[in-house]
């Protein structure tokens, strides 16, 4: 692809954080973006292939920090322990399906920590065609040694919604002694609580995830060490939309799927207050300036893939976020973080691959459900189709 294309925008979000620009055109040779200006400015070059989404939004792909690909997000107790039980060609097929569910949302990047080899022998079989990157944590840390992933997951807290946490609680001693042994690689840590935050902070950490209850000290200590915050709000939301039934509830926005059960005495109070805190936390950190990425805990229960993105982006937005900023929280800085150099802010010198919306961005995040098109190295995706043939 060495010819220069044009691609025409409505709206264009770069990623960075910078506002929303309109009439804007990119200019695409060999994958990569060679000069963005005013459409009105377009230059006049006879032959030279002209993509026109003036009708349409142009943003980064984004990046999920926080998914387990090989793990089934259903409600349904039995169908996610047959899953668990199923044998291999059955387990790679539900991640197959896992994968082509973020690519749907726009979601080309993800930070999978699922304590499974699945995913590492899917990317070694799947090199050159996987649709999405993955960056892998290996199994969890455990014991005296950590795997070697592309990143270190280490659950210093259990998730805020898990009752009966599946790993015992590591000890200060045994966190510090994993964090050194992350050499190049970065180090997110989940944890809650002021303290378990306090301590991972203090250990070197590169991200904390979750960190529900840190409370501001730690944000301001965050800020001052450049940690990354990966707040997995949708986890609380999560939890408060199931609690009236004590079920659990799938995220998509246009359906409530709830399990049956009987209401959890305390359970929608508790639910509540976390949400609140938790948006009130991510409202501080962007006060304080504290670099926060998008990370939706997509595989576990009722958290769908690729789906959830939207979900969380919303949450970002309820706290104050512009969607400016909070496209930049899921795009840029995950990427960033990850080493995803394919991915990120969409300005000159970099791969011309976006996502494309229609409509206004006044319908973002909603419309990410609905995508117009996919563009990877400047041309349009072969394997994302706007309207998708459904077979039983």
């Amino acid at each position: 692809m060495d010819e220069t294309r044009f691609i025409i925008a409505g709206s264009f979000i770069d990623g960075s954080g910078a506002d929303m620009r309109r009439n804007v055109f990119l200019s695409v040779k060999n994958g990569i973006i060679t000069a963005i200006g005013s459409a009105g400015e377009l230059p006049r070059n006879d032959g030279a292939a002209i993509d026109d989404f003036s009708h349409c939004t142009i943003l980064p792909p984004l990046v999920d920090c926080s998914v387990s690909l090989s793990r089934s997000p259903s409600v349904d107790t039995s169908v996610r322990l047959s899953s668990e039980e199923a044998d291999l060609p059955k387990k790679t097929a539900m991640l197959e399906r896992h994968i082509r569910d973020c690519h749907a949302h726009g979601v080309l990047g993800v930070a999978d920590s699922d304590d499974s080899d699945l995913v590492q022998r899917y990317r070694e079989g799947m090199a050159q065609e996987c649709l999405i990157e993955i960056r892998s944590s290996g199994p969890f840390c455990r014991d005296k040694e950590c795997a070697a992933g592309d990143f270190l997951k280490i659950n210093y807290s259990a998730n805020i919604e898990d009752e009966n946490p599946p790993h015992p609680q590591l000890s200060p001693e045994n966190l510090i002694r994993f964090l050194q042994q992350k050499g190049d690689r970065k180090a997110v840590v989940v944890a809650n609580g002021p303290q378990q935050v306090a301590e991972a902070l203090e250990a070197g950490c590169d991200a904390i995830e979750q960190g529900y209850s840190m409370g501001e000290d730690n944000l301001k200590k965050m800020a001052t060490k450049d940690v990354l915050w990966i707040p997995s709000v949708l986890r609380a939301k999560n939890g408060l939309d199931g609690a009236s039934s004590g079920g659990s509830v799938c995220c998509r926005f246009s359906t409530r799927y709830v399990a049956p059960g009987k209401p959890v005495p305390g359970a929608e109070a508790f639910w509540k207050k976390m949400l609140a805190e938790q948006l009130a936390q991510l409202r501080l950190a962007r006060k304080l300036g504290v670099k926060t990425a998008v990370g939706t805990g997509a595989g576990s229960v009722g958290i769908l893939h690729g789906e959830s993105m939207a979900e969380e982006m919303k949450l970002f937005i309820k706290a104050g976020y512009s969607l400016e900023e909070t496209i930049r929280c899921g795009s840029e800085n995950g990427a960033g973080f990850l080493g995803m150099e394919k991915l990120g802010t969409l300005t000159v010198g970099r791969r011309a691959t976006f996502l494309i919306s229609r409509g206004t961005v006044q319908q973002l995040p909603r419309k990410l459900s609905y995508l117009e098109g996919i563009y990877v190295d400047g041309a349009p995706s072969s394997t994302y189709s706007k309207n998708p043939v459904k077979t039983a």
